[in-house]
């Protein structure tokens, strides 16, 4: 009997310890990140903020977290919505506090450590500043991060999370940062129809009307929705006719510069049949509105792009079978792994 008491003595020793201390005694368990095979490299520096498993798990918790929001609410992931790709699939504008509406579409965030710059008109070119953008502004999360850090500081999950996850275990808006980049940099979409059809893995079969999709695209749209990634990360003036109640200048706001007004980021195309409704406003709801607008909507301007303005024709021809094989096509770039895949859900 008295064996049987020191064991147990032992045994609530160890994990009374064990809770305890699990901050300092807490080995961290690196990620081992992939680039796909069909994809190019990455762009953002991992040797600065290495991907760990606790890591990851803070940066999911911040992005689902309504508390970093003035209303308590509107979390980055209120408006980044993972079945519709991480965008805010249906509503032309971004949401925000209160009741507050942007001026917008919301951009998915899948890939994001591939590029280079971000927003639709560029406005950071560091994936770890970017979330500073929506945290901050006062029609989206009105955030602050003295209220943030002071909420984290007297929150016990987050004292443990941060301990585990960096170094100096510091709760500060730096480590908050890194640690939704890190959750950022894994939001990655790679197992699409067209990438195991890349790959020459099971599954990637395509049709005919999608191989004659894919052709067409490629004759067609690649230039500007270039690699596996489908974004060359440049700004062009698509020709859409100016919405006069935004009068959105696009890239002029951030460079100033004549030369960049109405211009937009290029989108990636993945899950696109998944995000709409598409442009940086919002105004199409359909992919056939899409290719009905570069077939036969462009508007001309100074800053045009000149890809859809050649030897006096605007935007790009397009037969009514063309564009059939080119949704048949886009569609394939729908990852539903990535839709339902559990790492990136809030619960």
């Amino acid at each position: 009997m008295k064996t049987k008491y020191i064991l147990l003595f032992a045994f609530l020793f160890l994990f009374s310890c064990s809770d305890d201390n699990g901050e300092e005694n807490y080995q961290k368990i690196p990620i081992n990140y992939e680039v796909p095979s069909n994809f190019p490299p990455l762009t953002y520096d991992l040797s600065n903020n290495p991907l760990t498993e606790k890591g990851f798990e803070l940066g999911k918790k911040l992005f689902y977290e309504g508390r970093l929001a003035s209303d308590g609410i509107v979390s980055c992931g209120f408006c980044h919505e993972q079945a519709s790709a991480f965008t805010h699939h249906g509503h032309t504008f971004s949401h925000g506090v209160d009741g507050n509406i942007g001026t917008r579409n919301t951009p998915p965030i899948q890939n994001l450590a591939y590029q280079t710059v971000f927003m639709w008109d560029g406005a950071t070119t560091h994936l770890e500043l970017q979330p500073i953008i929506p945290f901050t502004s006062e029609i989206e999360m009105n955030g602050n991060f003295t209220n943030a850090i002071t909420m984290m500081k007297g929150d016990a999950t987050y004292q443990k999370l941060f301990a585990q996850a960096f170094p100096d275990g510091a709760i500060n808006s730096e480590n908050m940062l890194k640690a939704l980049a890190q959750f950022m940099v894994m939001v990655t979409s790679s197992n699409s129809k067209f990438d195991k059809y890349r790959r020459n893995e099971v599954g990637g079969n395509l049709s005919a009307d999608e191989l004659a999709g894919y052709a067409v695209f490629n004759q067609k749209c690649a230039s500007c929705h270039a690699t596996d990634l489908f974004t060359d990360n440049s700004f062009r003036n698509n020709g859409l006719p100016i919405n006069p109640s935004l009068n959105d200048i696009g890239r002029y706001r951030v460079t100033e510069l004549d030369s960049d007004k109405y211009k937009f980021k290029v989108p990636s195309l993945r899950n696109i049949e998944k995000t709409a409704p598409y442009m940086h406003d919002g105004r199409f709801f359909t992919l056939e509105a899409v290719l009905n607008h570069y077939s036969s909507g462009v508007v001309s301007s100074t800053t045009l792009d000149s890809s859809l303005s050649q030897n006096g024709t605007l935007g790009i021809p397009l037969t009514n079978l063309e564009k059939t094989q080119v949704i048949a096509f886009l569609k394939t770039l729908t990852d539903y792994q990535f839709l339902t895949d559990s790492r990136f859900s809030e619960y």
